[in-house]
């Protein structure tokens, strides 16, 4: 059975003209392809995803001859798991976070992860993964210190000696 038998090349350049997002455009390329006379192996080769994916991308540009383009072209919604913190909740910690934890009577120079992890645990009784916990200060636009091998800033002496010490020293023999 041939592919997109009802669905032309310029129909589907229309709908490309009204994509900005990058997988629905890339669905719509592959159909365009298609019918110009590309192999589904070649799409799949070319666009580096699995003949399988072409193939379903395909048969779901087919359904632009009787359903809604929208309803074929764009995903549908992926909402995911509901958050462990309310609104209000996600709110206050980030408003939080973004002072120092002595703010919070918490004795640390500046929140990491771990702090974050157990801050969550006790005040708002909700426990995520520390990998979930630097999704969260992304997401909040916050960035974590970690910790570094000389001082930023400091007396220069000390900070070529501090390196002194690392170089490797040649063996005698």
């Amino acid at each position: 059975m041939a592919r997109l038998e009802n669905v032309s090349a310029d129909e589907l350049r229309e709908y490309l003209d009204e994509v900005e997002q990058k997988r629905p455009a890339l669905r719509l390329v592959v159909g365009i392809n298609y019918k110009e006379g590309v192999t589904q192996s070649d799409l799949a080769e070319w666009y580096g995803v699995s003949r399988t994916t072409i193939h379903n991308w395909l048969n779901r540009l087919e359904r632009l001859e009787t359903e809604p383009f929208e309803d074929v072209i764009f995903d549908a919604d992926r909402p995911g798991r509901p958050s462990k913190l309310t609104a209000d909740e996600w709110d206050e910690l980030v408003e939080i976070l973004e002072e120092p934890p002595e703010q919070v009577g918490i004795d640390a120079p500046h929140w990491s992860p771990r702090l974050v992890q157990i801050f969550l645990q006790e005040e708002f009784d909700v426990t995520y993964s520390r990998r979930h916990i630097r999704e969260l200060l992304h997401r909040a636009g916050l960035t974590w210190k970690t910790a570094r091998p000389e001082y930023a800033s400091g007396d220069e002496r000390a900070r070529e000696a501090f390196k002194e010490g690392f170089k490797k020293t040649e063996s005698g023999g």
